[in-house]
């Protein structure tokens, strides 16, 4: 049987041992090897750095700060999202992943995304922005300035204003894209909002008397500490989406003081005008009323103008 000191030498040569030196030579040179072992002389001896070559040398064949990765999803790492960190454990350099520079960006995304519910909103309406609004039209000034100084009473007070916007108009201004703009501010400063399109969650409504789940969606839109409902006055009204979805929303947001946001084709008596009417022609000039007088309690009225973007 041959022994341990022959296969060594056997197995070792000139040419190994040449490679394992000029690999030890290229990780110590490394600038973040270097000042790791810099910042740690003291704790750390030849002995523990050869123990240590493979680690060093992991640690070294990665990206760091994200400059070979293009993007997040290119990632060129071992973890994808994640770099390695060198740390001295029991007398020897081992490595443990953090997460890089995109990594935290895209967990930071996560993080205001999940601060938003939209229910039946389109996507580019959930993706807009303030910095995106086109302030071309004067009253687009006015909406913006607006939906900033909400955001600056909250960022001086820390506390949320009772009153939000109610932004009219016709077709195409840029209402909803408005409501979501303000949605992702707040989101950004991690404050939930929910987005409802109102005329498809009144329709859910009926549908959610059968699945028994009515109550459990009203209590979470009511609810929400910022609400935005939109594209009100566009839904086929009745008495009961009126009086005991809409109504019942607005007069427990109204009594517990939080705020709400709305968009509409419809200015304040145009709106009151179609919810005096129902489905069936009935007119209900009283409950109409009721609700009108819950939404000029949560809301200061904005008119946006400017011309149809969705011609173009």
């Amino acid at each position: 049987m041959e022994r341990i000191n022959e296969t060594l030498k056997r197995v070792i040569s000139p040419e190994f041992t040449s490679r394992l030196d000029d690999m030890k030579k290229e990780v110590l040179e490394n600038p973040g090897v270097q000042k790791f072992l810099e910042e740690n002389a003291a704790d750390i001896s030849k002995q523990i750095v050869d123990r240590s070559l493979s680690k060093l040398y992991e640690y070294k064949s990665q990206s760091h700060d994200c400059v070979s990765c293009p993007s997040l999803e290119q990632c060129v790492n071992h973890l994808k999202g994640y770099e390695p960190k060198l740390v001295l454990d029991r007398n020897l350099i081992d490595s443990e992943y953090v997460r890089c520079k995109r990594g935290v960006i895209e967990d930071e995304r996560k993080k205001v995304t999940s601060m938003i519910d939209s229910i039946h909103m389109p996507k580019e309406v959930m993706e807009a922005s303030l910095s995106g609004v086109d302030l071309e039209d004067g009253s687009r000034v006015v909406a913006v300035r607006a939906a900033k100084d909400f955001l600056n009473e909250w960022e001086s007070t820390n506390v949320l204003p009772v009153k939000g916007l109610y932004i009219y108009g016709q077709f195409g201004v840029g209402k909803s894209y408005l409501l979501g703009a303000l949605a992702n501010e707040l989101a950004a400063r991690h404050i939930h909002s929910v987005v409802v399109y109102v005329p498809e969650f009144l329709r859910e409504m009926k549908q959610a008397i059968q699945d028994q789940s009515l109550a459990e969606k009203i209590e979470f839109v009511k609810r929400a500490p910022v609400l935005m409902l939109d594209d009100i006055g566009a839904e086929t009204m009745s008495s009961w989406t009126r009086d005991e979805i809409l109504g019942t929303i607005l007069h427990f947001r109204m009594s517990e003081q939080l705020p709400t946001f709305m968009s509409s084709n419809f200015n304040y008596d145009e709106l009151q005008h179609h919810l005096s009417f129902t489905q069936r022609g009935e007119k209900e000039v009283v409950k109409a009323g009721r609700i009108m007088e819950r939404i000029r309690a949560l809301t200061t009225p904005i008119s946006l103008k400017g011309k149809n973007w969705r011609e173009n």
